[in-house]
């Protein structure tokens, strides 16, 4: 029965990349025991089809570059995979190292203003501020760049 275990895991890893803990959970629901569980595991952790850190950084780039999120919800959504925090951590930091920060925020404030560039209002403001909050960016970006693009705004 372990084998089953295995050959169910490794049919979801040919799908996509998962982490040990999403691999766990898949398996659990689908009725199998941790006694089924634990040696299908450690089988693919040493066949290194299981790999936390992989899996980390793809998922980082991922939110990153197709998503346009900022490193606060990646990092969330890394661990929420099952990712233990400090590869979370170490994972977000890798991928935004090579990434313009101030650029992506800019690419997702342009893709909410829709071709416009100037915000109109406080409540617009206010709307973009959540917005680009909840996608992870950081506040201070966030109110540098909307305070520049508030209508009336000058760079003197």
């Amino acid at each position: 029965m372990p084998d089953d275990a295995y050959v169910v895991a490794l049919r979801m890893l040919a799908m996509r990349e998962l982490s040990e803990a999403q691999i766990r959970q898949r398996l659990s629901r689908r009725g199998y025991t941790d006694e089924e569980i634990d040696p299908a595991v450690a089988r693919l952790k040493a066949e290194k089809s299981i790999d936390d850190a992989r899996v980390a950084g793809a998922l980082a780039r991922t939110e990153t570059n197709l998503r346009r999120r900022g490193p606060l919800r990646v990092r969330r959504r890394l661990e929420a995979a099952g990712i233990a925090p400090p590869l979370a951590h170490r994972a977000v930091a890798e991928t935004f190292a090579d990434i313009d920060a101030d650029a992506l925020i800019a690419a997702a404030l342009e893709k909410r203003l829709r071709g416009r560039t100037e915000i109109a209002d406080d409540r617009e403001f206010q709307r973009l501020f959540r917005f680009l909050a909840g996608q992870g960016f950081e506040t201070d970006r966030i109110l540098a760049l909307l305070r520049s693009r508030r209508k009336g705004h000058r760079d003197d």
